[in-house]
């Protein structure tokens, strides 16, 4: 079962996909947010090529593990999207992906300039393995 993983952020989503048997998750890229919410064609192919079974969206929570100030949009617009899609929805916990992602990056000797672009396509991966390896056990 592949599982296509979005970080979902006000101006850019970032889009993360699983390997056919769900255990290995990939960053694919970033999308404008007002072209995933409009199912635009750009986000259309990217269902077209990885013909994902299940939509996974991280929620924002804050360190305590309770919902942060976020989480009421994300459930609403992922909601709106996985009907758009035609796909069943979980939510992953993505507290501290980014910052993880961030993390990587520089460590790849990215600049804060040339990470903007990928920061949200590998916290969707890092939160989408997460989910993953939590089905595992």
């Amino acid at each position: 079962m592949r599982v296509l993983a979005l970080d979902i952020g006000e101006v850019r989503v970032g889009v993360a996909v699983s390997d056919p048997d769900a255990r290995v998750s990939s960053p694919v890229c970033v999308l404008p947010a007002a072209e995933v919410l409009a199912h635009a064609v750009t986000f259309r192919r990217i269902l077209e090529d990885w013909e994902p079974e299940l939509l996974v969206c991280g929620l924002p929570r804050t360190l305590a593990g309770e919902d942060g100030p976020q989480a009421d949009r994300i459930r609403e617009q992922a909601q709106r999207i996985a009907k758009s899609c035609g796909l069943p929805l979980e939510f992953a916990d993505e507290r501290l992906s980014s910052a993880e992602a961030k993390r990587i990056l520089r460590e790849q000797g990215l600049s804060e300039r040339a990470m903007r672009g990928k920061v949200d396509m590998v916290a969707a991966s890092l939160f989408l393995q997460s989910w993953l390896d939590a089905r595992q056990t």
